[in-house]
């Protein structure tokens, strides 16, 4: 007899439940690593490339502009090499390109966190660059004026600011590469898809796999954009201020002090 989608469901679940769950945590840890670490890359990426080439107004050529403008040069390079090319490509390239070119070999899962670090970090320096322009520059020069250099002001001043602002972007860079991290079975990484198209194979039957798929990825995206969402709030702090609730008391308390002296 002919089993239906809702069946076949359940028993893919019922026998291949441990499969799912390992596909899942191996998706989870690809997405979190890669997020963290490329939040990391990017930062100092989107610093660097914010320091200013002159340290006087009127200073010309200098050692400092030459290095600074081939540092940009690099890093823009980058950016837009892993930018501009589909993970997929740039998994194909490293875990088979550095076997075969450069003779060396690269573990298929060490090879992914790589590769996801590598495409997060590109998107995240121009994140944390455009994060650290929204920063009103009259708080810079005013950091500046009492004696600030840039690392002073960034550390201190700008970046607690753009991280801030940043924070929904980064999370929905985490978000992506939840997603994302499907194109990594190419390389035989075993995260949630791969391990999906390994049990479509036991049966023959595509629809009820990836239907739980779809189902799972679907929950780790709510689930992290909502976590995501009260972690703003929290960063946020309240929107309600008494701070003038306690004044009277502090006056009565003073003046009650005052008067038994």
């Amino acid at each position: 007899m002919q089993m239906s989608v809702l069946e076949w469901i359940i028993k893919l679940l019922r026998e291949y439940w441990p499969q799912f769950i390992r596909g899942t945590l191996m998706t989870i840890l690809l997405a979190v690593v890669g997020t963290v670490i490329g939040f990391v890359i990017g930062l100092i990426l989107g610093v660097i490339r914010t320091i200013p080439k002159k340290s006087g107004a009127h200073e010309g050529f200098s050692l400092r502009f030459a290095v600074l403008s081939f540092v940009n040069a690099v890093l823009a390079v980058y950016t837009e090499i892993f930018r501009g090319t589909p993970m997929m490509v740039q998994a194909m390239l490293i875990y088979y390109g550095l076997t075969e070119f450069a003779g060396i070999a690269i573990a298929a899962l060490p090879a992914g966190l790589l590769i996801i670090t590598l495409n997060t970090g590109a998107y995240m320096a121009e994140i944390v660059r455009g994060g650290i322009h929204s920063v009103d520059p009259g708080q810079t020069e005013a950091a500046k004026a009492i004696g600030m250099n840039h690392g002073q002001t960034m550390l201190h001043i700008v970046l607690p600011q753009a991280i801030r602002n940043i924070l929904p972007a980064t999370g929905n860079e985490f978000v992506l590469n939840l997603k994302d991290s499907s194109v990594l079975n190419v390389i035989t990484v075993a995260e949630l898809f791969y391990a999906t198209k390994l049990l479509k194979g036991v049966y023959y039957v595509t629809y009820p796999a990836y239907i739980i798929a779809a189902a799972i990825y679907l929950i780790l995206t709510l689930v992290s954009s909502r976590l995501l969402r009260l972690l703003e709030k929290r960063i946020d702090g309240p929107k309600v201020y008494s701070l003038a609730d306690d004044t009277p008391d502090i006056l009565y308390t003073v003046r009650k002090s005052r008067w038994r002296r």
